[in-house]
C-alpha cells in the first residue's frame, strides 16, 4: 500500500462512527414508538439497539430495553437479531441480508419481534 493510500482510508473507528450515525438515522423512520429516542451502541464490529419501553410488556417502569443487535457477516451482509426478553438471550431473525433490508424490517416490524 502506498502511503498516500495509507492516509486515504477510513480507520476502523470512523467506519463504526459512519456506521453508528446511519443506523440512528434509520431509525428516525421507524413506525412504532416514533416519540422515543432509541440508543445505537457499539459492541466491537456489532451495534446493539435499546429504546425505552414505551408499552410497558417488558419493563413496566418504561426503563431501557433491548430491542435489536445487528452483526455484520461476510461480503456486506447482515445478521439481525430480536431480543427474547424472558429468557435473556439473542434470537436471529434475518440472516445473511443486506443492511437497508434489515432497517426496513426493524423500522416497520409489523409482527412486533423488535419493539414489544
Amino acid at each position: 500500500m502506498t502511503r498516500a493510500a495509507a492516509v486515504a482510508a477510513p480507520e476502523s473507528g470512523q467506519v463504526h462512527d459512519f456506521m453508528q450515525h446511519r443506523l440512528e438515522r434509520a431509525l428516525l423512520q421507524r413506525v412504532r414508538y416514533r416519540y422515543v429516542q432509541p440508543l445505537v451502541l457499539r459492541e466491537g464490529e456489532s451495534f446493539r439497539i435499546q429504546s425505552p419501553c414505551c408499552s410497558r410488556n417488558v419493563d413496566p417502569t418504561g426503563g431501557l430495553i433491548d430491542i435489536a443487535l445487528l452483526v455484520p457477516g461476510a461480503a456486506q451482509r447482515w445478521c439481525l437479531f430480536a431480543r427474547d426478553h424472558v429468557n435473556g438471550t439473542w434470537v436471529p431473525r434475518f440472516t445473511d441480508e443486506a443492511l437497508e433490508q434489515l432497517l426496513d424490517l426493524l423500522c416497520v416490524d409489523s409482527e412486533r419481534q423488535f419493539w414489544p
